[in-house]
């Protein structure tokens, strides 16, 4: 089965297309969601995390995630230990899920695909963009968040244009109808690209 993997900035509506996917009956893995479900689950996870941050990483046997965000968000170190206990389980727990769909393809949706080198586990890439304008004011919208604080996400994080050169499609969502005629059109290529395997 092709794994077709779902990327783009914070903001830049990986989420909307996603569910315009679903709603083709593709199937979408979430990575973001089951990393933090496998956080507060897995007791592996749990006793590495602790002894990575201590105690304080879980509150009320819950993932003290603003503590964890706090941590992290200026020490790349950090995260990337972080990273390198949760990455491994979600990846296992992707293969399980992956391998009891029935569609042509399953799309597994992840927001540093790029930036943390997994772009080459999949057979195809799309990337979904949006003007740094409009990501700012719908994390703004969504999250509780200053804008300063959404601009030092997205300098964490590739530029649209390197996504771009390595990714084989590019959704440009500005528009909820155009996205949608956008995802429509992709979904219609992937079904020939399926042919051919």
């Amino acid at each position: 089965m092709i794994t077709v993997g779902l990327t783009g900035g914070i903001g830049s509506g990986k989420t909307t297309v996603a569910k315009a996917f679903e709603a083709l009956g593709i199937p979408i893995y979430i990575a973001d969601d089951e990393a933090k479900r496998l956080m507060n689950t897995s007791k592996v996870i749990k006793r590495k995390l602790i002894a990575l941050f201590g105690e304080v990483a879980y509150k009320d046997n819950k993932l003290n995630r603003p503590y964890l965000a706090k941590a992290i968000f200026n020490d790349k170190a950090l995260l990337e230990k972080m990273n390198a206990i949760v990455h491994p389980k979600v990846g296992k727990h992707f293969i399980k899920w992956k391998n009891k769909q029935k569609a042509p393809y399953v799309i597994k949706e992840a927001a540093i695909l790029f930036e943390n080198g997994s772009y080459k586990n999949y057979d195809y890439i799309i990337t979904v963009t949006a003007p740094e304008k409009t990501r700012i004011e719908r994390v703004l919208k969504r999250d509780n968040a200053s804008v300063d604080k959404v601009k030092a996400i997205i300098a964490n994080q590739w530029e649209d244009e390197e996504k771009v050169k390595l990714s084989d499609f590019v959704i440009v969502n500005t528009n909820l109808e155009t996205t949608k005629k956008e995802v429509l059109n992709t979904h219609t290529k992937l079904l020939k690209e399926v042919r051919k395997f």
